[in-house]
């Protein structure tokens, strides 16, 4: 039986982010919302991005699906090999599948940008970075209503480093 969550309402007022980022090119504070609420079959959190920066590499997601409500700021939507220009309302779709559908968000303006992230939670997940090469697998299981998730596997690294199915067995 599930435990019982405190309230499926939350008031983005009341939200608590976290700093997320490099250091460098990535910054952003990330206040998860969707487990909170008790969210099951979607992830949902409001990403906070300063100007000049953008919370996450370019990336497409083979399972997961994401859409990204634009509540303030202005910035730029790379998808595939087009960009688009971003303001307030505006609603962005970012549909599972290869390069063509790697996507970043980046704060082109002078203020604060800030976005609504809704995804599915559907695992396990690989994301694919086509800048860098690399890619990303993540198992999670999800916990109960009102607790976040549990990460039970995640390894980041690039096609070159594979090993042989038999490698290291005797």
């Amino acid at each position: 039986m599930s435990a019982p969550v405190l309230s499926p309402v939350i008031n983005l007022d009341d939200l608590t982010y976290q700093p997320f980022g490099n250091g460098g090119a990535f910054e952003a504070q990330i206040a998860d919302i969707g487990w909170k609420i008790g969210a099951v079959k979607l992830g949902y959190n409001v990403t906070l991005v300063p100007p000049g920066k953008a919370a996450f590499p370019f990336h497409s997601h083979t399972v997961n699906e994401e859409m990204f409500v634009i509540l303030s700021g202005s910035g730029e939507l790379r998808l595939g090999d087009r960009r688009y220009p971003l303001r307030a309302g505006d609603v962005v779709a970012c549909p599972p599948d290869g390069p063509e559908t790697a996507h970043q968000i980046r704060n082109t303006g002078s203020d604060d940008l800030r976005y609504l992230a809704i995804a599915t939670a559907r695992y396990p997940e690989i994301a694919e970075y086509p800048d860098s090469g690399k890619f990303g697998a993540v198992h999670r299981v999800p916990g109960p209503p009102g607790e976040p998730g549990t990460r039970v596997f995640r390894h980041i690294g690039r096609p070159e480093s594979a090993v042989e199915y038999w490698d290291g067995e005797e």
